[in-house]
């Protein structure tokens, strides 16, 4: 029997031994990835990782503060963005738990003064589903440039789309809305009486002993608080100012990695909600994203696990807000939890998290690849535009870079803003190359030759330019302002209500990425996985574009006449989707 025991003993320990070798392995392999990220430009920010409910993981890359030289650190305090809407719904499901909030009642009954005509229809469960028809107010035409600078009261900001016309029938559909979650906000400060920055502090974030959490004021001195960047060619600038009365209950919040963790742990008790609630609180109430659905401020669904096709399924959300990107990926069938929060905007938190469950599960992920631009910028400034030329001939095809249109462009017009305006040209020429099919790449080149003085060639490459783009009006106006005729951009096609309808349905571009097309009133609309609605205008009978970004709908028949797929045109790259069956 000794020896048995000892037998068994052993057997413990070399069992013990192996599983902390692949922890430690797995640690080693999420650290080198996001190690890989953080050199080559694509993240800075701060990390955490969980699994099973313990963090295996946590550490802050890049600075907090560039002037400074501050680092990242896991208690560096970011804005969090959109994240902000899941404290704001446990809030609304607070004061339902307590039986002073109706969820199925319309909202004129919390807000009186709001217009009855669409107050009337919607809901507070319409609000936090994103499906209340209210538009979107970051999406109002000249809203950032206009609006975001500005401090307002909540009643004074609410005045700025309580007006509008509903986009849809509430319920009918989903349409990401900021504003339904600002009216949640001023609906917690009605009947409370308290201020929302209150409600989130005694009801959440001191219970859960989140202390470096917060309404993120610009007026307060908060310790640790990142500075919000974004990318500039193969460098930063600070991002642009946004007075933080603007996100209120839709993405004002500041946290931290560990904070987050703190909050997740939470999730799976009912120390803020009884069960009842936390139930409605994840429930899939609308499809979303794609495959998915939204819940009450979370996003919920199943989404794969590193390169393979096997899947897990998450309860998260992403954020962004002026010079931050943020993502919190929860699965509670292993209580795994991935958080990054980004402070230099744009970061592929995505990808990333995709990857991090790919090392979590022993599946193959994606590193990532070096950015050409980034690279070709750097010889051209060190060596000149010819040995940058070359360079660019040797790495843009390789497995280890990766050549993305916007970025080539962006570094284009850093050169022209240094006044290297030949060596502009030359960088926009080579990205004409790469992506002939994007309608920015000829406007730019004719921008630069235009600087020079080149009005004929100018007048080539914005023509290019418009015929890709119809709504390029920034190519139709210079091609008025250098003489050329413009007459044949402003004739309006229509297309018959008929062939609209054939259109109508959803096509998967990718997996969770859907494209949804509706007519209403004779107008066509888009709609992506995750977005707001737009509408789609005709090129030709067959082809449509977007006002609202340079992108382009092709729509493909079969034999038969039928259509069958869609092909997006975006950024110089095609996708084509495949019709879903309704």
């Amino acid at each position: 029997m000794k020896s048995l025991s000892k037998h068994i003993i052993v057997t413990f320990f070399v069992l013990l031994i192996g599983q902390i070798n692949i922890a430690q392995n797995k640690v080693e392999q999420i650290d080198k990835l996001i190690s890989v990220y953080a050199e080559y430009g694509k993240f800075n920010g701060s990390v955490l990782v969980a699994d099973n409910g313990k963090v295996i993981y946590k550490k802050g890359f890049g600075m907090a503060n560039m002037e400074w030289d501050i680092p990242n650190q896991p208690n560096t305090k970011h804005r969090l963005g959109s994240i902000t809407k899941q404290f704001t719904a446990m809030l609304i499901l607070q004061l339902a738990a307590n039986g002073i909030l109706d969820l199925q009642a319309p909202i004129t009954t919390y807000l009186p003064d709001y217009p009855k005509s669409t107050g009337d229809k919607i809901t507070t469960h319409h609000l936090l589903t994103h499906t209340s028809g209210i538009p979107n107010y970051t999406a109002f035409p000249r809203f950032f440039q206009d609006e975001s600078r500005n401090p307002y009261t909540p009643e004074e900001f609410v005045e700025k789309f309580a007006d509008k016309d509903l986009e849809f029938t509430p319920g009918e559909r989903f349409n990401y809305s900021n504003s339904g979650y600002f009216l949640l906000g001023v609906i917690i400060e009605k009947l409370t009486g308290k201020t929302y920055e209150q409600m989130l502090n005694s009801n959440i974030f001191t219970p859960l002993n989140m202390h470096n959490s917060g309404y993120d004021n610009h007026a307060d001195i908060i310790k640790n608080r990142a500075t919000g960047y974004e990318r500039n060619g193969n460098g930063y600038v600070n991002s642009r100012y946004l007075d933080m009365s603007i996100p209120y209950a839709a993405g004002s919040l500041y946290s931290t990695v560990e904070d987050l963790y703190l909050w997740d742990q939470a999730l799976y008790t009912n120390k803020l909600l009884p069960q009842k609630y936390m139930d409605l609180y994840f429930e899939p109430y609308i499809p979303a994203f794609g495959r998915g659905h939204y819940a009450y401020g979370w996003g919920v669904g199943y989404n794969n696990i590193g390169k393979s096709t096997d899947s897990i399924y998450t309860i998260g959300h992403g954020g962004g807000i002026n010079g931050f990107n943020t993502n919190i990926s929860r699965a509670p069938s292993d209580k795994s939890l991935v958080v990054l929060l980004s402070n230099a905007g744009g970061a592929p938190l995505n990808q990333m998290t995709q990857a991090i469950r790919g090392i979590m599960h022993g599946k193959e992920y994606s590193l990532p690849k070096q950015s050409v631009a980034n690279a070709l910028l750097t010889v051209i400034n060190d060596k000149g535009i010819e040995a940058g030329i070359e360079y660019y001939k040797t790495i843009k095809d390789s497995e280890n870079y990766e050549l993305i249109e916007r970025e080539m462009n962006a570094m284009g017009y850093q050169l022209m803003q240094s006044e290297k305006v030949e060596e502009a040209a030359k960088v926009f020429k080579l990205n004409i190359e790469a992506f002939p099919k994007s309608s920015n790449v000829y406007d730019s080149y004719a921008e630069a030759l235009m600087t020079l003085g080149k009005n004929d060639l100018a007048i080539e490459y914005y023509k290019k330019s418009v015929d890709l783009n119809p709504n390029n009006q920034n190519g139709i106006d210079f091609l008025k302002k250098l003489g050329a005729d413009v007459s044949e951009y402003e004739k309006e096609v229509v297309v018959p209500d008929a062939i609209l309808e054939t259109y109508v349905g959803k096509y998967e571009l990718a997996p969770n990425f859907v494209l949804t097309i509706r007519k209403k009133d004779g107008q066509l609309k888009v709609q992506a996985t995750g977005q707001p609605e737009f509408d789609v205008f005709p090129k030709t009978e067959t082809v449509f574009y977007l006002k609202v970004v340079n992108a382009q709908l092709t729509f493909n028949k079969n034999d038969a006449d039928e259509v069958e797929s869609v092909t997006l045109l975006q950024g110089g790259r095609e996708t084509t989707g495949k019709r879903l069956e309704d």
